[in-house]
């Protein structure tokens, strides 16, 4: 199993309930055999361009664990959902989500170590 993230822009209309589309991603995804790690919704936001007729998209991320062959099934199975504007699948470069994590080890312990001094009266 490798890690992806996957991003997918919603049609902006169902933002005041946005859990029937999010259902059926989740679904996608789990039925081609992976597993969602974290999901995050970053709203609504305007677009850089229009996509089917639309200048907002409900933004919405996953981190996800998938076996080889289901970053396929879920292509074909996004392309025709109709909830979907767009959406990105990427795998994970592995040596940079390590570098990334013992730099904010190394933030988190800097942090700690450091002393406040405080002004007597």
């Amino acid at each position: 199993m490798k890690d992806y993230e996957l991003s997918v822009l919603f049609h902006p209309d169902l933002e005041v309930n946005l859990d029937p589309a999010l259902d059926k991603v989740k679904k996608i995804i789990e039925s081609a055999g992976g597993k969602i790690k974290k999901e995050e919704n970053d709203g609504k936001k305007r677009l850089a361009y229009s996509i089917k007729s639309q200048n907002f998209a409900v933004y919405y991320y996953f981190d996800l664990e998938l076996p080889a062959e289901a970053p396929a099934k879920i292509s074909s199975s996004l392309n025709i959902t109709d909830e979907v504007l767009r959406y990105l699948l990427v795998k994970v470069d592995e040596r940079k989500a390590k570098f990334a994590a013992r730099r904010a080890e190394k933030a988190t312990n800097e942090g700690k170590n450091e002393v406040t001094v405080e002004k007597g009266e």
